[in-house]
This record gives structure tokens, C-alpha cells and sequence, in this order.
């Protein structure tokens, strides 16, 4: 499985992005376990939000009723909408999907592909 991320960029203090991961193998998005994750220069990697098989939706604190998860299974595609963005959401974000998984996608997943990264930087 091959994941692709898109829509990063750079973007001022409260302003929006929409992150983009296509899945190289279709029903991925519909069948298993997706995520986004983010890291920071210096900093842990960090899960952001995840997606189950059947579109139960969780978030990390720190971008509740910011962020929003979201996927296409027509078009085996992940989203992150990020909207109020701050200077401390600036990281690397990944996609990632767990194909052994298809619930319970935040305390029990582990995350077996992952896609190269997109940087969003907020200033």
C-alpha cells in the first residue's frame, strides 16, 4: 500500500488548509484504520486524528473543534481540514493506515504504512 499526501503549504496565524492522502490499494480507506500524525523539529511524533472503518472520529486535545478527519471511499482518499490554524500546529504531517484494524483506531492501532509527509507551516 502506498499512501500520498498533499496540501500542505504555508499559511498565516488562523487561516486554513486541507490535507490530502491517496491510497495506492483500493477499499484501504474503506476497510482499515486511517490516521494523520504530525511532528515537529525537536519534537515527538504525534497523532492528530483517526478515522475508523466505519467513520467513528477521534482527535488529539489540542485540535479538537479545529481539525476535522474525513475520507472518500469512492476515491480511497484520507482528508485533514484544518482550519484556525496556530504557530505550533507547524510540523510534518503523515498519513497512515493500519490494514490489520478496522476500530477502536486510536487506543489500539498500530499504524503499519505510512505515506512520505507534508509540511504546513503557520506563521
Amino acid at each position: 500500500v502506498q499512501l500520498v499526501e498533499s496540501g500542505g503549504g504555508s499559511v498565516q496565524t488562523g487561516g486554513s488548509l486541507r490535507l490530502s492522502c491517496a491510497a495506492s490499494l483500493d477499499t484501504v480507506a474503506g476497510r482499515y484504520c486511517m490516521a494523520w500524525f504530525r511532528q515537529a523539529p525537536g519534537k515527538e511524533r504525534e497523532r492528530v486524528a483517526v478515522i475508523s472503518a466505519y467513520g467513528g472520529t477521534a482527535y488529539a486535545d489540542s485540535v479538537k473543534g479545529r481539525f476535522t478527519i474525513s475520507k472518500d471511499n469512492a476515491k480511497n482518499t484520507l482528508y485533514l481540514q484544518m482550519d484556525s490554524l496556530k504557530p505550533e500546529d507547524t510540523a510534518m504531517y503523515y498519513c497512515a493506515a493500519d490494514t490489520r484494524r478496522m476500530t477502536v483506531c486510536w487506543s489500539y492501532a498500530q499504524y503499519n504504512y505510512w505515506g512520505q509527509g507534508t509540511q504546513v507551516t503557520v506563521s
